[in-house]
């Protein structure tokens, strides 16, 4: 079954480095990625050694996250030309991670944004 027919739970019950390449698939297909955020910014998730921003392939996705403490987040779109321009070099001057499509369980692949951007950006041909 290709990941266009998934569910988004068949989605989020995939493994971390699945949901990653997922994320990257939806992301070059729509142009967007997706985070969470209130009226103080976007949410961080801190694992035991990173401070991280979690971003998701899809609004529903993100939106899954905010319950709890999290309930008055709203999902944020991202474009993806922005994201490049402006959230890589910014998280790297920060130090801060991505937390690739976290779930509930699972805070999933936590990668430095410029792995992100590589898989993101047409590879340079020499």
């Amino acid at each position: 079954m290709s990941n266009k027919n998934k569910s988004l739970k068949q989605i989020t019950e995939m493994t971390p480095e699945s949901r990653y390449d997922y994320l990257v698939e939806q992301v070059k297909e729509h142009k967007t990625l997706w985070s969470l955020q209130d009226l103080d910014g976007c949410v961080m998730l801190t694992t035991e050694e990173e401070d991280c921003i979690p971003m998701w392939p899809t609004e529903e996705a993100a939106a899954l996250w905010a319950v709890d403490d999290w309930q008055d987040c709203q999902a944020l779109a991202i474009p993806v030309d922005e994201w490049l321009e402006r959230w890589v070099p910014g998280m790297q001057d920060d130090d801060l991670f991505v937390a690739v499509f976290p779930v509930q369980d699972d805070l999933g692949v936590v990668i430095p944004p410029h792995e992100l951007e590589d898989r993101l950006t047409p590879k340079k041909r020499h």
